[in-house]
Parts: structure tokens; C-alpha cells; sequence
């Protein structure tokens, strides 16, 4: 699933980098957040299966802190990228004839900034909270990954700050971001019935679709991550919603993006046709010359 993850979303990126058709503001958040897919994965699958393999659970305390540091800033730039390209959507379908002055390169750029320092200084936030606490020595954690809300959950001080610190954490990467893209959509599906053209309404809700059901995957497994880790389950419950949120999500995601998409569709299928040109091209016995003659 691992290697399926990666090469799927490699290969998103490679089709559209190139494509200058996909130069659009939308294609650079799919591609941004296929990146913030690699990076996810990347922080927490190989530890897994090194640990599978060597059957050793051990991980230090520093590399806990960075593991946990990285899982958050490409969960945060994924929720922030998935709200902005649901205001994208909005823009394109809504007020079409300003989108070209309300979605700029210069916009691009700032949305694109603000969500990566934003997850920046959570991440850093969440570091320094449990920096804060005092925890227990070999203390066992019931999940394959240095998930924030079960860390906390084993600090030895008064956990006030802590419930503080997680609501407001909730509210600013949750509760807005999801409102922002409910909202978003309660206004796209009307404007969307009211086209006149078949094939618009078709390619607005493929797009629009997949999307929503990206947003759905996502939010779905990270609330039960959080759900889970809240009430303090069986184990065995918490590792399936964390596979389900680290592993099953991002593999996903590349899918959706891709199967109902045209343009990555064509995107893909000439990046393939160039790569078997550029092989045939270079291969030792692509090109059949004369028969040489011994001297």
C-alpha cells in the first residue's frame, strides 16, 4: 500500500509538472497536496514496517518528538490545502467571470505560504505543549505511530492546559476548516443544477466530487484517530483508525483525484506514451541498422 501511495502520487505529480494544459490553480493544489500525501506516509509508514520486520516497537523520545513533528505539519498543510481548494471550486463555479482576479498567482502563492507556516507553527505548538510535561519512563503507547492526543494523554502533570490547548487546536484546524468547505459546497451544488450544459454539470460534479470524497475520507478517519484516542480505547481499535488515517487515506486520495478526472486521465497516458518513446529511443536494440562486416 506503501509503494502503491508513492508511485501513484509520483506519478500525479510528473503528469502535471510538465502538462502546461494543468498549469491551472487547481492542479497546483492537487499536486501540492499529493506532496503533503509523500510527506505524511513518509513519517510514518517505513518506521512501521521497520519495526515489523526487526520486531522492535522501541522508538526514542527525540525521535517520537520529529516523528510526531512531521505528522502534524502535512496533516495541518493537507487540511489547510483541502479547504483553499474548496474556496477554488467555489470561485470557479460561483463567480466565474472574477475568478481570474480573485485566484492569482500572487494568491496562489500567499494561500500557499499561509498554509505552510500555519502548519508550521502548530506543529511547533504541539512540540512545546508536550515539551511541557512530564511523562513516564517506558511507557508503552497503544499505536504504531507518536500520535499528539495519546502523548499528551500519558503527561504526569495538571492536563487543564492541555484540554485547553487541544480545543483550541480542534476548533482552528477543524472545526473552521470543515465549515469553510460545507459552506463552500452548500453554495456550489446549486449553481451546479443550474447550468445549461450537459458536459459542464458532468466535469463540475466529477470534480467537485472527488473532492468531497477526499474531504470525507480525510476528516472521517482523523476524527476517529481523535475519537478513539479521546476515549482511551482497546488498542487494537486505535492502531485500525491510525492505518485507516495513515496508510488507507493518502493511498486513496491519488485514486479519486485521478480515475473520474479527464485531464490527469490524458495527463497520465501521455506521460506513459513519452516514456515509451524516450525507452525505444534509447534502447540498445530499438534500431535495427545494417549488418556489420567483420574487418
Amino acid at each position: 500500500m506503501y509503494l502503491v501511495t508513492v508511485l501513484r502520487n509520483l506519478l500525479i505529480i510528473l503528469a502535471v509538472n510538465p502538462d502546461s494544459h494543468l498549469h491551472t490553480p487547481m492542479y497546483f493544489f492537487l499536486s501540492n497536496l499529493c506532496w503533503a500525501d509523500l510527506g505524511f506516509t513518509l513519517a510514518t509508514v517505513p518506521k512501521m514496517t521497520v519495526d515489523m520486520q526487526s520486531h522492535s516497537r522501541v522508538i526514542s523520545h527525540v525521535g517520537c518528538l520529529t516523528q510526531m513533528s512531521f505528522l502534524v505539519i502535512f496533516a495541518c498543510i493537507e487540511d489547510m490545502l483541502l479547504t483553499v481548494m474548496a474556496y477554488d471550486c467555489f470561485v470557479a463555479i460561483c463567480r466565474p467571470l472574477h475568478y481570474p482576479v480573485i485566484v492569482n498567482p500572487h494568491s496562489l502563492c500567499l494561500l500557499h505560504l499561509v498554509s505552510f507556516f500555519l502548519s508550521l507553527l502548530d506543529s511547533q505548538l504541539h512540540s512545546w505543549i508536550v515539551l511541557q510535561f512530564t511523562f513516564f519512563k517506558n511507557v508503552e503507547i497503544s499505536n504504531f505511530v507518536c500520535e499528539p492526543s495519546q502523548l499528551l494523554n500519558l503527561a504526569c502533570s495538571d492536563s487543564v492546559i492541555n484540554r485547553i490547548f487541544m480545543y483550541f487546536d480542534s476548533t482552528m484546524f477543524g472545526f473552521l476548516p470543515i465549515s469553510g468547505i460545507l459552506l463552500s459546497f452548500y453554495k456550489i451544488v446549486p449553481s451546479i443544477l443550474r447550468m445549461s450544459s450537459s458536459d459542464g454539470k458532468y466535469k463540475a460534479f466529477a470534480t467537485c466530487g472527488s473532492h468531497l470524497a477526499v474531504v470525507c475520507l480525510f476528516y472521517g478517519t482523523g476524527i476517529g484517530v481523535h475519537l478513539t484516542s479521546a476515549v482511551a480505547p482497546p488498542p487494537r481499535n486505535a492502531v485500525v483508525a491510525s492505518v485507516m488515517y495513515a496508510v488507507v487515506t493518502p493511498m486513496l486520495n491519488a485514486f479519486i483525484y485521478s480515475l473520474r478526472n479527464r485531464d490527469i486521465q490524458s495527463a497520465l497516458r501521455r506521460l506513459r506514451s513519452t516514456t515509451v518513446e524516450s525507452h525505444d529511443l534509447f534502447h540498445p536494440f530499438s534500431c535495427v541498422g545494417e549488418k556489420r562486416q567483420p574487418h
